[in-house]
C-alpha cells in the first residue's frame, strides 16, 4: 500500500488531473481528445464507486443484448438549461467603409421603423370633473394621388350657367289679353273651304257648256252644286237648261213630285209677284233637293218640244226669279250653240266652265266653242273661264297633260278630277259615295270657280 493514494497496492493517477477532466466533461468544455484520453485513463467501475465518484455513462446501443428495456433518460446540460439571451443588434453597414463596399451595393437598405403610438396619458379623475373623453382614432393617412384624365378633361372644359327656368304662366286674369287674330289656312284643302264660304257679293251664275256630248257636262254641274252646298249648307240650285231631253233631274235630286221647268213656267207670273217666306215656300214646290239637303234641281222637260217656249225673254226671267232665292246657280247648257237658250245663258253667266275630257274630239269641240264665243263678244267670258277635265277611265291618260298644257294657254285655270267608280254607272249621283280623293280634287276645281268673286 505504499506509495498509493487508496491504499489497495494500486497505482492511482493524482487526483487534481483527473479532477480537471471530469470537471471539463461535465461542464462541456473537453475537446474530443481530451475525451477519449479521459476514457482511457478513467478507473474501472469497482474503483469508481469505491472512491464516490459517478460512473460515466455508456451510449445507449438498442442492439445490445444488456441494454435496459427503456433507453434511458439523460439529463440536459446545463448549458441547454440556461435561458437563451438575444443577440445584440447588428450594426449597420457603413457605406464609407471599404470593407462593406460590396455588400452595401447589394444589400437594400432597411425598412425605417414604424413610430410607436405614444401610450394613453390617464387623466385624474374626481367627482367634481367631467368623465375623461374617449380616445381619439389615430389619423388615417391619405391615399395616394391617382391620375384621372377623363375628370381632368372635364374639369378643364368651361362650365355653362343653367338654362334659366321659364317664367311660370300668370294665373290672375287682369293680366291675361287675348287677341284674336284671322290664322291662315295649314294646306290646300282648307283653303279651298275658306275660299267657298266667303261671301259673293251678289248671286252668281256659273254656265257648264261643251257642245259635244258625254263630255261630263250633268255630272259637273250636279258635283259642282254638292260639293259648294255642302260647304256653304244652302242657296245652291242646279238647273237643267237643256233644249233637248235633258237628264239631269233624273240623276239629282229626290223625286218627291214630277214638276219640271214646264210646270214653274205656267206659274211663273204668281210666283215673281211674291216676296220673303211666301217666294221660298211657293218655289219650293217646283223644286227638287238633294237627299243631303245641300243643293235644290230644277229638272228640265222631257218633251223635245218645249224647247220652243224657252225664248230669250222667258229664260231671263227664270233666271230673275232664281237669284232672289240662291247665291249660286249652276247651269248645264245644252248642245246647240246656235239655241236662244243656250246664248242667253251664255251672256247671263258670271263664270263660263269648259267640261272635256281627254280625248281629241271633245277637246276639239271645246276649243272650237271658244272660238264662236270670243266672235260673239264674250272675250272676258273666255279669258276668264276654267276649263275641267274629267278623267273617265282609270290608269294613266296619254293625252292628259297635253290638253291641261293646251287649255291653260287659253283660260284661266284649269282642274283636273279622278276617276270615280260610284259615277261610272250613270245612275242617281250621290256625293256621300265619292272617294276622299274625288271629294278633294271637287274642292280645289269649285273654290278656282269662286275664287274671283269671293270677298
Amino acid at each position: 500500500m505504499d506509495g498509493t493514494e487508496t491504499g489497495w497496492g494500486r497505482p492511482a493517477e493524482p487526483a487534481p488531473r483527473w479532477r480537471a477532466l471530469l470537471d471539463r466533461a461535465r461542464h462541456g468544455r473537453a475537446t474530443g481528445d481530451e475525451q477519449a484520453e479521459s476514457e482511457r485513463e478513467a478507473p474501472p467501475p469497482s474503483q469508481q464507486q469505491q472512491f464516490g465518484q459517478p460512473l460515466p455513462r455508456r451510449p445507449y446501443n438498442p442492439l445490445d443484448s444488456r441494454a435496459p428495456q427503456h433507453a434511458p433518460s439523460y439529463e440536459q446540460p446545463a448549458y441547454e438549461q440556461q435561458p437563451r439571451q438575444p443577440m445584440p443588434p447588428r450594426p449597420p453597414i457603413n457605406p464609407l467603409d471599404p470593407r462593406h463596399q460590396g455588400r452595401a451595393a447589394a444589400a437594400p437598405p432597411p425598412p425605417a421603423p414604424a413610430p410607436a403610438p405614444a401610450p394613453p396619458v390617464e387623466q385624474p379623475h374626481s367627482y367634481f370633473s367631467p368623465s375623461p373623453a374617449p380616445a381619439r382614432p389615430a389619423p388615417v393617412p391619405p391615399a395616394p394621388a391617382r391620375d384621372y384624365p377623363q375628370i381632368r378633361a372635364s374639369a378643364a372644359a368651361p362650365v355653362r350657367p343653367p338654362a334659366p327656368a321659364p317664367a311660370p304662366a300668370p294665373t290672375s286674369p287682369a293680366g291675361a289679353r287675348i287677341e284674336w287674330r284671322q290664322t291662315q289656312p295649314d294646306n290646300e284643302f282648307e283653303r279651298a273651304v275658306a275660299v267657298l264660304r266667303r261671301k259673293l257679293g251678289k248671286p252668281r251664275v256659273l254656265a257648264f257648256a261643251n257642245p259635244k256630248g258625254g263630255v261630263h257636262k250633268t255630272t259637273a254641274t250636279v258635283l259642282a252644286a254638292a260639293t259648294i252646298g255642302s260647304v256653304r249648307g244652302r242657296g245652291v240650285l242646279a238647273w237643267d237648261d237643256n233644249e233637248l231631253r235633258g237628264t239631269l233631274g233624273l240623276r239629282a235630286g229626290s223625286a218627291r213630285h214630277a214638276r219640271t221647268i214646264k210646270h214653274l213656267l205656267a206659274d211663273l207670273m204668281q210666283i215673281e209677284a211674291l216676296h220673303g217666306d211666301g217666294l221660298l215656300s211657293e218655289l219650293d214646290s217646283y223644286l227638287r233637293h238633294a237627299s243631303d239637303g245641300s243643293y235644290d234641281v230644277l229638272a228640265g222637260e222631257e218633251n223635245p218640244r218645249f224647247a220652243q217656249r224657252l225664248d230669250q225673254g222667258t229664260v231671263r226671267r227664270v233666271m230673275d226669279l232664281l237669284r232672289r232665292t240662291h247665291d249660286v246657280i249652276c247651269v248645264d247648257t245644252g248642245n246647240n250653240v246656235e239655241s236662244v237658250n243656250w246664248q242667253t245663258v251664255m251672256r247671263q253667266a258670271d263664270q263660263l266652265v269648259i267640261t272635256t275630257v281627254p280625248r281629241e274630239d271633245a277637246a276639239f269641240t271645246a276649243d272650237w266653242m271658244l272660238d264662236v264665243l270670243d266672235e260673239s263678244g264674250m272675250g272676258d267670258l273666255v279669258s276668264n273661264a276654267v276649263t275641267l277635265i274629267s278623267c273617265p277611265s282609270p290608269g294613266p291618260l296619254p293625252m292628259l297633260n297635253d290638253f291641261a298644257k293646251h287649255f291653260a294657254t287659253r283660260t284661266r285655270g284649269v282642274a283636273i278630277v279622278p276617276y270615280d267608280p260610284s259615277l261610272e254607272v250613270g245612275s242617281s249621283i250621290e256625293y256621300q259615295d265619292l272617294q276622299p280623293e274625288t271629294k278633294q280634287a271637287w274642292l280645289r276645281a269649285a273654290s278656282m270657280m269662286i275664287e274671283p268673286f269671293a270677298e
